[in-house]
């Protein structure tokens, strides 16, 4: 909570350290024409009690944000509310489904490579991951568009119209995200592998392969709980540069075409809903890890 207030105060300074008079910004939004009355400012600035203090400013302006009015975008003269919900859904589908193939993927590598410790297969593994991580995703996307794309003509290069449409995309999101759940759920299987009650298990007589699924796995992949919500977190705002290659109409293009463009309002909303939503998803999930995890369970019984 205190980092969503701490994030709304310095976006709310923005229009006071940005160059030019932020009450002639108001205006313009509003209406067309580039002249502006001077005594149509000073009753704006009136109006909007810009002669109040810093502070109370600040509270007024976060109500009305709290209330759902996020001011008019200086560029399209309609309400941010309006472009901010639209563009968050489609953020968070493509979010949703770059978190699911990388989790997927990391489930059958992070398991394989832990089951098979030391040898040809983990070690293969751990190289790929390792070389996904230090591939840039502003390179590999206009590669993948190269070859599926042009070459290919087997998908589409931009847009957001159907589920062919997010293939690209989510590939090269996947990726990163993909190599360090892998990392996550093969050190958190080794880790579940070497613990007391899986050697307890296996002897009372207990098999490998039941072992395996029913006490090394569910806590091998506790970490990916935790690691996932944080992705989704860094994602929401972090997927800007493939939202503008791909032209995808999700939040990091808004707030792309919001910075381009000075509008301010519509940087502001897209700012504090992306760390808002960031703030209550990470905290979402350390209350889902601890619950699932049998050590911290026993911590605070």
């Amino acid at each position: 909570m205190v980092a969503v207030l701490l994030a709304s105060f310095v976006v709310f300074l923005i229009p006071y350290v940005t160059p030019g008079d932020p009450v002639r910004k108001i205006i313009r939004s509003r209406v067309a024409g580039d002249a502006i009355d001077d005594s149509a400012v000073q009753a704006l600035s009136a109006q909007l009690g810009l002669q109040d203090p810093l502070w109370t400013q600040y509270l007024r302006w976060l109500g009305r944000f709290a209330s759902g009015d996020m001011g008019l975008s200086y560029t399209s003269r309609t309400p941010v509310a309006d472009q901010v919900l639209p563009a968050l859904w489609v953020t968070l589908s493509l979010v949703v489904m770059t978190l699911a193939v990388a989790a997927l993927i990391a489930v059958i590598l992070g398991i394989a490579a832990a089951l098979n410790e030391g040898r040809a297969a983990d070690k293969a593994i751990t190289a790929v991951s390792q070389a996904f991580i230090a591939m840039p995703e502003y390179w590999l996307a206009p590669m993948l568009v190269l070859v599926f794309a042009l070459e290919l003509s087997v998908l589409p290069s931009a847009g957001w119209e159907g589920p062919t449409s997010a293939v690209l995309p989510v590939a090269v999101l996947a990726l990163r995200p993909a190599s360090h759940f892998t990392s996550a759920v093969r050190e958190g299987m080794l880790d579940a592998l070497g613990a007391e009650h899986v050697t307890a298990a296996r002897g009372r007589g207990l098999s490998y392969f039941h072992t395996v699924r029913k006490h090394v796995i569910p806590n091998g992949l506790l970490p990916l709980t935790t690691l996932a919500a944080v992705w989704f977190a860094g994602l929401l705002g972090g997927s800007v540069i493939i939202e503008v290659i791909f032209a995808i109409p999700g939040m990091g293009r808004l707030l792309f075409d919001g910075v381009l463009n000075s509008d301010i309002p519509l940087a502001q909303g897209a700012v504090v809903v992306v760390v808002g939503l960031a703030v209550l998803l990470t905290t979402a999930a350390d209350l889902v890890h601890g619950l699932l995890n049998p050590q911290v369970r026993l911590r605070h019984a």
